[in-house]
């Protein structure tokens, strides 16, 4: 009889609660969004970095542009020279009958001015300082007269305003002789114009014409000087030192002046122009043939012709030089407009009493017609010319732009050209009376992308080359802005850093992943993640402080321990395998990790306790002196850097060749007799390699080859060994968390099929788990490498700071990283040198973007290649 039972059936509901709906479109959208929100983040700031570097390229641009006529008794006499005052306010002009005619550039409004009293007639010459203020004038009886033209400014408040002013256009106010510009905060500007001359003093002998002189203000408040040189009509060249001493307790003065004849120019030379520099040491005549002679006056009381160089080719006339700011680069224009830039550098070939001469640094952009006028900045490497057909650029010597051409040809030439003191408006003005003024914007004439990221040639350097200089001590000084050093320091940094962390960070990762016990690893592991948290201010600090003062004075010692812990750590390695094998066994784990820090103290302790002695066999008792090249030769380095390679060499050749047969000996042998054996054959491959090692350094050495100079040369404390150590203290715990996560990610049966197949652990680690985890340990020295890259307290504190294009580890660099903290604070906003920083970022940024692409592009091959195992 067959019973039958009611089946319990208990339904289910399928149906997902709500709130676990709900809670999965929450997380789903915050991801999403989260995801969207970093892209955005990251497409900002790439856009605001653009925003800020792309002015660095627009060259300029003409913010407005006018025509003034000048009364009809202002055109009678030639004019001179023009002045602008630093607000672009006035124009004063200078004529050759020693009026003066002051403008109002807003309004053409002409003010009251006083006048240049000239004894002896029109001026027949005359010479000023950049800024103008400083003039000479010469005469036709040989006399030279001094004058100063100031153009004041005073601040007064509304309230303090003279009465009786007539309003201007554009809100400014004249008395009749000085103009009242608005200026911050319900303040004005008065701006004025004040004259002061000397009696004339007689130069050249009397009835000589004075036809082109220089002129130079220097000392000090209390002993001023004044040097100026003069060219007579007679060719007779003078060169004149005036210095007073003034008495501080009854403010006497007394002026001692002394004059110096230089040797005769040649017969029918007709002397376009003399120019010296501010010490005068220096002196230029140049013909209108385009002829230069350059006399050396460094002995006042001897001086002598040093040179005589022709600029132009024949047939082409020379029209117009001067020097810009600092006196070191000449700007020459010839008949058929063009433009040059010399430099007088010291030179071997040079067929001069001194050994310098005028070498030719730039070509510039030339005119359609023969450039007249020249004039230089006061603030920096920018310059305006003007030719023959009244065309007017704006040009700079460095980055050898033409940023403007704001003057189209008129036909006729200009008289007079200025550049404005602040570079923001250019003054002509013509025989017929026309003065024409462009007011323009040239914020940043010094980069483009050849002078950011190419050699340029500055002024007072041999050549051409990479530097980055923002800033000095004086006016002059000509900011130089290559990336190039920081570039490259970056990478010299991030690659000493990662020879010094990479082997030691994968090593420490396989041994704590593949042969301790893992209660030691999880003792090993949260230690070595602990380093990541120490800030590197701290590291740096350190390193600045405490690590490079030791290093620089056990540097023999440091270098001894990069051969002692690798040979200490082998020669304990085939110890180890004398030992029996149940004693290895037993020893396995905790105590031989204890055996393996005792190694390595003592092999640190034998580098420090040989060190002298190592100092003194190899490079003769001082390091220093020879990284310096003062004593010894480059075999001693050349031997300690062949040596690992051959070694290398060797071994692997050996290996190639008799691996097999070496194997199947040793295991007919004994454990401990193929022990004694294998490292027999260690130590005699290691003599042997350091043999062949010792003579290829003595052959390569008698061949000339010396490494002092490129990798070794002269040893600095702050350093980039000691940033390799401090930065790669900084990465190491970086690399060995994510490569040791990454190795044991790896299945654990193949680790299980290769120890069955009779592999070692070693083997096993080498041939199995690590090219399985090839991909993982790849991303980790990737992202060591990220960290090594944008480091920056570390680079500014122990690096020196010194942007060099130098591979001498045992100096200094400047990483970009290091750059921006250090000089962004300095930086005035939306300057060259601001924008210039945002640009180093964003080329870090580039950097660490295409590294990191081409990484992950290697990463996933790894990874495909793995994952068929």
């Amino acid at each position: 009889m067959k019973l039958a039972y009611p089946r319990l059936v208990t339904k289910r509901t399928a149906a997902t609660r709500r709130t676990v709906i709900i809670a999965d479109r929450i997380a789903d959208w915050t991801i999403r969004i989260g995801g969207i929100g970093v892209i955005l983040a990251v497409l900002g700031i790439m856009i605001f970095l653009v925003d800020v570097i792309v002015p660095l390229f627009t060259g300029g641009e003409v913010v407005d542009e006018r025509s003034l006529t000048r009364p009809a008794h202002a055109t009678r006499s030639t004019a001179l020279t023009e002045i602008m005052d630093e607000y672009a306010t006035l124009s004063v002009i200078i004529h050759r009958d020693g009026s003066v005619t002051v403008t109002h550039l807003d309004t053409g409004t002409e003010i009251q001015a006083p006048e240049f009293k000239f004894p002896s007639g029109d001026a027949t010459a005359v010479a000023r300082t950049l800024s103008g203020r400083d003039l000479a004038f010469g005469f036709d009886d040989g006399s030279l007269m001094f004058g100063t033209l100031d153009l004041p400014v005073k601040i007064y408040s509304t309230e303090t305003l003279p009465d009786g002013l007539s309003r201007l256009a554009g809100g400014d106010f004249t008395d009749g002789s000085s103009i009242f510009s608005p200026a911050a905060a319900g303040q004005f500007r008065r701006v004025s114009v004040d004259l002061q001359q000397t009696d004339p003093a007689q130069i050249a002998e009397p009835g000589v014409a004075i036809v082109a002189a220089d002129y130079r203000v220097g000392g000090t408040t209390e002993r001023p000087t004044r040097s100026f040189v003069t060219v007579g009509a007679d060719g007779i060249v003078r060169l004149s030192r005036a210095e007073t001493r003034r008495n501080l307790l009854t403010g006497a003065t007394q002026t001692d002046v002394t004059t110096s004849t230089l040797p005769t120019l040649p017969a029918g030379t007709h002397a376009l122009a003399v120019l010296m520099n501010d010490q005068a040491d220096t002196v230029l005549v140049a013909s209108s043939e385009g002829v230069i002679y350059r006399f050396d006056t460094r002995n006042f009381e001897r001086p002598v012709l040093a040179e005589t160089v022709d600029l132009l080719p024949d047939g082409i006339h020379l029209t117009a030089i001067d020097y810009l700011i600092g006196d070191t680069a000449l700007i020459v224009g010839g008949s058929n407009g063009s433009m040059q830039v010399y430099f007088l550098l010291q030179r071997e070939e040079a067929r001069s009493t001194d050994g310098y001469t005028l070498a030719l640094a730039y070509e510039l952009e030339p005119h359609s017609d023969a450039v007249l006028a020249i004039s230089p900045s006061q603030r920096g490497r920018m310059f305006a010319t003007a030719d023959a057909r009244g065309e007017v650029w704006v040009r700079h010597s460095t980055s050898r732009q033409t940023l403007l051409k704001p003057g189209r040809p008129t036909g006729r030439p200009y008289q007079t050209l200025t550049l404005a003191p602040r570079e923001n408006g250019v003054l002509a003005v013509r025989a017929d009376g026309l003065m024409h003024y462009w007011q323009i914007r040239v914020p940043h004439p010094e980069t483009t992308l050849q002078t950011i990221f190419g050699k340029v040639w500055y002024e007072g350097y041999q050549e051409p080359s990479y530097t980055w200089q923002s800033s000095s001590g004086t006016d002059r000084f000509e900011p130089k802005f290559s990336l190039v050093p920081l570039i490259f320091g970056t990478f010299k940094a991030t690659l000493y850093s990662l020879l010094f962390a990479i082997p030691i960070a994968l090593a420490a990762a396989i041994y704590t992943s593949e042969f301790v016990h893992y209660r030691v690893r999880m003792v090993v592991k949260p230690i070595m993640e602990m380093m990541a948290s120490l800030p590197s201010v701290v590291l740096g600090f350190i390193a600045a402080l405490v690590l490079a003062p030791i290093v620089e004075t056990w540097i023999a010692a440091v270098l001894l321990a990069f051969v002692a812990l690798p040979l200490g750590f082998i020669f304990a390695a085939y110890l180890w395998q004398l030992l029996p094998g149940e004693v290895q066994r037993r020893m396995d784990g905790t105590p031989k990790l204890g055996l393996m820090l005792l190694v390595l103290l003592a092999a640190m302790y034998s580098a420090y306790a040989f060190g002298p002695l190592f100092e003194r066999v190899f490079f003769l008792g001082d390091f220093k002196a020879w990284v310096d090249g003062r004593i010894g030769t480059g075999t001693p380095f050349l031997f300690l850097l062949l040596w690992p390679i051959s070694f290398a060499v060797a071994y692997l050749a050996l290996n190639r060749l008799s691996s097999e047969r070496y194997r199947v000996w040793l295991r007919h042998r004994s454990d401990f007799a193929a022990a004694l054996m294998d490292a027999a054959r260690w130590l005699a491959l290691l003599l042997g390699s350091a043999v062949v090692s010792y003579l290829a350094a003595l052959l390569l050495s008698s061949a000339g080859v010396d490494p002092r100079g490129g990798i070794v040369d002269t040893y600095v404390q702050r350093n980039t060994l000691v940033v390799g150590f401090a930065m790669g203290f900084a990465v190491i715990p970086i690399i060995y968390t994510i490569a040791e996560d990454a190795l044991n990610a790896v299945p654990e049966h193949l680790r299980a099929a290769s120890l069955a197949c009779g592999a070692t652990r070693w083997q096993t680690a080498t041939s199995v788990v690590l090219p399985t985890a090839v991909s993982g340990v790849f991303a980790a020295c990737m992202i060591g490498m990220g960290r090594a890259v944008g480091e920056t307290m570390i680079v500014v504190m122990a690096a020196g700071n010194t942007p060099i294009l130098d591979w001498n580890i045992f100096n200094g660099l400047r990483a970009l990283s290091a750059n921006i903290a250090v000089e962004l604070p300095e930086a005035v906003k939306d300057g060259t040198l601001y924008r210039m920083l945002f640009l180093a970022a964003l080329t870090l940024f580039v950097m660490t973007f295409v590294v990191n692409t081409m990484a992950e592009f290697v990463r996933l091959r790894f990874r495909k290649r793995a994952m068929s195992l």
